[in-house]
């Protein structure tokens, strides 16, 4: 495959843009889970579920962000989204609302950031979206649910993918329904176009993610329960951002303090083009579920086989070397 000689490449342009040998990232890199970490303007970006109350979990109010130069000092803003500017998010006459699992994407200038809103039962869950000049935000919400589940779908989890022909495609769903769906996104950004009618990939719960290298593209989400040992990441493969899928197997599983291993995304730097993947764990050494205490989320470096096939992701308290942005 073509991506294999410019990971080879990535290797030795990497030691230009890294601090010295002994500035490595410790991990948990930031608190919180469901991270969405991005290169945007010059820096790192990272989204993540967050709340500092171990009983609430993904019951996040607010979103904050994360940014950083280096992969190693990360700087959490004020929140970029508040529950209470959401003008919508009563409409289902629900008693309580909460947000999670955020996902960030630019176009032309403009940054979309992506949302769950729960409850998911016994109304459905809705994905909002808001737009921002800058990725810190403030973001001002669209005024409307992009998406409401409903029959047995549950409205979880965005993640929005602009191939190399300029569509825009949003990803979305999983948990009870373990079921995923795939939309063209209008231009706005802000509205569904057309369903692409898509196949679940095996081992399918929640949390998907798509990158492409070189054409092939790579269909990444999580298996098992949220707050289960079994929680893990999957993926498959296509020649296509909407499959068919080639089922590729499990690349992170729980190990030692790194228990529910999961709900990911995958990055790149762009001068070296080396791979990373923040994932968000349990730092306890528990191994039946429930887990408990607060969700932390890690970064770590990722490498590929030489069929194309992305190795085994080793969660470790070490972490990956620096790594500047130009």
């Amino acid at each position: 495959m073509k991506h294999l000689n410019a990971c080879r490449l990535s290797v030795v342009l990497a030691a230009a843009f890294a601090l010295p040998l002994a500035a490595l990232a410790d991990n948990p890199a930031f608190p919180g889970a469901d991270p969405h970490v991005a290169v945007l303007a010059g820096k790192y970006w990272a989204y993540p579920t967050h709340t500092p109350d171990a009983r609430a979990q993904f019951h996040a109010f607010d979103i904050v962000a994360y940014s950083s130069k280096n992969l190693i000092d990360w700087e959490a803003t004020e929140p970029v989204l508040k529950i209470e500017d959401i003008s919508w998010i009563k409409d289902d006459g629900a008693r309580d609302h909460w947000l999670w699992a955020p996902g960030i994407t630019e176009k032309d200038g403009k940054y979309y950031l992506y949302y769950s809103v729960g409850p998911q039962n016994p109304t459905p869950s809705r994905i909002g979206v808001a737009v921002s000049d800058t990725p810190d935000g403030t973001f001002k919400d669209s005024g409307k649910p992009l998406l409401t589940g409903g029959d047995g779908f549950e409205a979880i989890d965005p993640m929005v993918f602009h191939d190399k022909d300029g569509t825009s495609y949003f990803y979305a769903g999983g948990s009870a329904g373990a079921t995923l769906r795939v939309w063209k996104l209008k231009p706005n950004m802000v509205e569904l176009g057309e369903e692409i009618e898509v196949d679940t990939p095996p081992n399918f719960t929640e949390g998907a993610f798509m990158h492409e290298i070189d054409g092939t593209y790579y269909l990444s989400y999580s298996h098992g329960g949220w707050n289960n040992p079994n929680y893990s990441v999957h993926y498959a493969t296509s020649d296509s951002p909407t499959g068919p899928w080639e089922y590729q197997g499990a690349i992170l599983n729980s190990q030692g303090g790194f228990q529910g291993t999961g709900h990911h995304s995958f990055f790149q730097h762009p001068q070296t083009g080396q791979w990373y993947i923040a994932y968000h764990y349990w730092p306890t050494t528990k191994t039946e579920p429930p887990l408990e205490g607060v969700r932390q989320c890690a970064i770590q470096q990722v490498t590929f086989g030489p069929d194309g096939k992305i190795e085994k992701i080793v969660p470790t308290k070490g972490g990956p070397a620096a790594a500047l942005l130009q």
